[in-house]
Order: C-alpha cells, then sequence, then structure tokens
C-alpha cells in the first residue's frame, strides 16, 4: 500500500482506494488491515518527512 506521489489530491485518492480495498475484504481480515494502514500513517507522521497525507 504505497502512497508517496508528492501531489496531494493524488495522495487523498490513493488513501481512498487503499480505504476501499479494506472495505471490500472479508471483515475477519479488515481490522489486520486497518492496523496496516494506521501504522503506516503513524510512522509517514511519526518520521516527520514531507511525504505526508493531505
Amino acid at each position: 500500500m504505497s502512497m508517496d506521489a508528492s501531489d496531494p489530491d493524488a495522495r487523498h485518492e490513493d488513501l481512498l482506494s487503499a480505504l476501499d480495498v479494506i472495505e471490500g475484504r472479508p471483515l475477519s481480515e479488515r481490522a489486520v488491515a486497518y492496523a496496516a494502514l494506521h501504522d503506516d500513517l503513524a510512522r509517514r507522521l511519526d518520521s516527520g518527512s514531507s511525504d505526508r497525507y493531505a
């Protein structure tokens, strides 16, 4: 689930796409997928990099 585009609109679309993919999974798999997405977002925020979601 890579969302490395520098364009904020592209990052927004990538995030929405990732959420759609997660919602399409069986319920038993969603919690793990949401946790992985959360970890990725938290890692990006904690790193202080300019590649953040807008």
